[in-house]
């Protein structure tokens, strides 16, 4: 199974009279780095998060956005200072005597007083809050795997046809390059025939000349490694998993050898084999790039 590093989830959760939505999206990326947007109420379970997320992927960019809504009455509540209120109490009393005026203190004046009466909110409940988030980051993370198992799903499909079109690139170079010595061979012994007319030439001579050619342009062990590194990377795509990094590896190899024939090519047939084989492996390397 091929996975993609571009994926989508979401998932809404509501129980009891909180309420938690989770969205998360992904792109390519060389590890797995998650970027986690929420309430700092929740911060207290990110590293939980975290550790959820591995279970869905290994490699990407991860956006992830949680909200979180409570619509219980009961989540605040107000508190009567009594300490608070009594040190007033006895400082206007104080200043009553000391300055000789009516003590005409008040339970709704000295209320108004600050911190005699402050807003708290209750101790949330760790483990109820995380029972409902947690429902709500794995229904996201798994609508977001399943997207991208099914692009992964395509991607393969679309790298195992670009590697069999580059195998008859290699199979038309393979049968090409014997062609191209006894073609070679008939040039130069039509050279040497214009030269010497009746006179008699060194054959050996000449055949030496051509094996020599023939050692210079030969790619015979280019396309083994080329045909090996591409069957190599077919059974990989059907054997899945996480092999976005050998896949990048092997695409780096067949590039290399695909170089090699062209430098080595000096036939235009061969040659333009070799630019189309050249760009179908540039192809799946972009591609590569996006799976798991």
């Amino acid at each position: 199974m091929i996975k993609s590093m571009t994926g989508f989830g979401r998932c809404e959760v509501t129980e009891g009279e909180r309420k938690y939505t989770v969205e998360m999206k992904s792109v390519n990326h060389r590890y797995l780095d998650v970027n986690i947007k929420m309430p700092k109420k929740l911060n207290f379970f990110e590293s939980s998060i975290r550790n959820e997320l591995k279970n869905y992927a290994q490699r990407g960019k991860i956006d992830m956005f949680i909200t979180y809504e409570d619509f219980s009455e009961s989540n605040i509540c107000i508190k009567y200072n009594k300490d608070i209120a009594k040190e007033y109490l006895g400082y206007l009393r104080s200043m009553a005597e000391d300055f000789g005026l009516d003590n005409d203190i008040r339970v709704s004046s000295l209320s108004r007083y600050p911190e005699v009466f402050s807003m708290e909110e209750q101790t949330i409940d760790e483990e109820e809050i995380w029972n409902g988030l947690v429902k709500a980051v794995r229904g996201a993370a798994q609508g977001f795997a399943e997207t991208r198992i099914k692009e992964g799903e395509n991607l393969s499909k679309d790298l195992i046809a670009k590697l069999e079109g580059m195998l008859e690139h290699v199979a038309f170079i393979e049968e090409r390059s014997p062609q191209i010595i006894e073609e070679y061979k008939k040039r130069l012994y039509e050279k040497v025939q214009d030269f010497l007319t009746d006179i008699s030439f060194d054959e050996s001579r000449m055949m030496t000349e051509v094996t020599i050619y023939a050692d210079k342009v030969c790619v015979d062990e280019e396309i083994v490694r080329l045909r090996s590194h591409i069957e190599t990377m077919k059974q990989a795509l059907i054997s899945g998993g996480s092999i976005g990094r050998k896949l990048d590896f092997i695409a780096q190899e067949m590039n290399r050898e695909a170089n090699t024939i062209l430098s080595k090519a000096n036939d235009l047939a061969i040659s333009n084999r070799g630019i189309e084989l050249k760009t179908e492996i540039e192809k799946v390397r972009e591609q590569i790039q996006n799976i798991e």
